[in-house]
């Protein structure tokens, strides 16, 4: 089977996010989208996230009617923080019978270079690039890439954060039950995330 793996910290998932996945599957060949939920991106600081299980917990509500799109929680059990290069070698050697394509924005791609073992991920695995506002898609590398027409929607998890904290309507930025669940467990609210 043909695998997209989406990685990111989801924090939280977002209407974008989801927009993302479906392109994927409406525009390649890919037959599975894995949302691969990251305990700790080596970019981004720790104390900004939310803990990783309700992070998974609102992935899967926010995908719970697509049979297509898959939460991943495969990095909580690899070391911290995560790598792509490290995650994509434990998946390989655990499912040999899929095949993995990697899902980003071109925001993402811009930093490749920066990325541990870079070279590895991209000598070995096509890349599913979409736009993201004020970042072009430059191909220095020479990977192997396809891009995704997908909406440029500029949505990022930091507003929908500062948002929440402001105590300002999360509605249609968010799925419903993402919402939901925000809202009765209190996530963001306060300046220390639990």
């Amino acid at each position: 089977m043909e695998i997209a793996l989406y990685f990111g910290s989801f924090n939280p998932i977002h209407i974008g996010h989801l927009i993302i996945a479906n392109q994927v599957l409406n525009r390649t060949s890919v037959n599975q989208v894995w949302l691969v939920v990251s305990p700790q991106n080596p970019f981004k600081l720790s104390q900004t996230l939310l803990n990783e299980y309700h992070r998974l917990h609102l992935v899967n509500l926010a995908i719970e009617d697509n049979e297509k799109i898959k939460a991943s929680n495969i990095e909580f059990q690899l070391p911290k923080p995560s790598y792509t290069a490290s995650t994509l070698v434990y998946l390989n050697e655990k499912y040999p019978e899929h095949s993995f394509r990697i899902i980003m924005g071109s925001d993402s791609f811009q930093n490749i270079v920066r990325w541990k073992n870079a070279d590895k991920v991209i000598q070995n695995y096509r890349l599913i690039i979409y736009k993201r506002p004020g970042f072009d898609i430059n191909n220095q590398v020479k990977a192997n890439i396809e891009i995704l027409e997908a909406p440029l929607l500029d949505i990022s998890a930091t507003y929908i954060r500062e948002l929440i904290r402001q105590k300002k309507s999360i509605k249609y930025l968010v799925h419903e039950k993402v919402e939901k669940e925000i809202e009765e467990s209190r996530y963001y609210q306060l300046k220390k995330i639990p």
